[in-house]
């Protein structure tokens, strides 16, 4: 890794993370198609990679809800419960299945595309008196499960796929941003960790870029920080649109990355 790699990944993980920590998402999303198309991380070395972001950059946001009270409660658990056995599957799935990044991109624009699209149109259209039902804790944890395995193929923590499905179902940002935030870092030291050992065993470009993954994360660990203080002060209407623009945006992205 060159040094003006390092600083273009240390910047990116700082813009990236400022912007998604405050609904919740660790910004990983948004940093893998910067490492494809601007820092020519190959694949599949791209998600450990990402996930090593997420490992690096996520105590900046939760030591800020942790000093503020917000890290305990059970959704936290409900989703680590969930999602750290399904990074693994996820990375396995990753490595063996689905090599490809076309594949890899049109995965992410299926899943995040329709699913920003619905959160921002709930979000428009809610009654102030008819909040939707939030999911049940055994539902939780199972959407928590698949959520796991799709973060383990994409390397984003899951934040950014299970954050929007929650908030659409009525939980308040307020509540899902540091539980699934808690999540991510959790779900990416558990897949990173995973990655290492696939890639004693699997050939190609299987471990993480250790160098360019730390600069990104260390960008994050600042940004991150400055988004948890930030997330308090937006009002929860402002925070739903928000994560819903995050995930369609991303998802239109790789769409049309696709179909060029």
């Amino acid at each position: 890794m060159t040094w003006s790699t390092g600083v273009l990944g240390f910047v990116a993980g700082l813009l990236i993370s400022v912007a998604a920590t405050p609904v919740g998402v660790s910004g990983a999303v948004f940093l893998l198609p910067v490492q494809m198309s601007v820092l020519g991380v190959p694949s599949p070395a791209v998600t450990p990679t990402n996930l090593l972001y997420n490992v690096v950059s996520g105590p900046g946001a939760l030591l800020r809800h942790w000093r503020a009270g917000r890290l305990t409660g059970p959704l936290t658990r409900r989703l680590v419960t969930g999602t750290v056995p399904g990074v693994v599957v996820g990375a396995v799935v990753r490595v063996f299945a689905v090599p490809g990044p076309r594949v890899f991109r049109l995965l992410i624009a299926v899943l995040l595309l329709p699913l920003g699209l619905w959160l921002c149109a709930r979000t428009v259209r809610r009654a102030p008196d008819r909040a939707a039902r939030p999911p049940s804790p055994r539902a939780t944890t199972s959407l928590a499960l698949a959520v796991g395995v799709a973060g383990g193929v994409y390397g984003i923590g899951g934040g950014s796929l299970i954050g929007p499905v929650l908030v659409g179902r009525g939980v308040p940002v307020a509540a899902v941003a540091p539980a699934a935030l808690a999540s991510t870092f959790v779900t990416s030291v558990v897949g990173a960790a995973t990655y290492a050992l696939l890639s004693l065993a699997a050939t190609g470009d299987v471990a993480p870029d250790w160098a360019l993954g730390l600069a990104c994360g260390a960008g994050g660990l600042l940004g991150g920080y400055l988004g948890a203080r930030l997330q308090p002060l937006l009002p929860e209407t402002a925070l739903r649109l928000l994560l819903g623009l995050l995930a369609a945006g991303i998802g239109a992205l790789y769409a049309a990355d696709v179909l060029r």
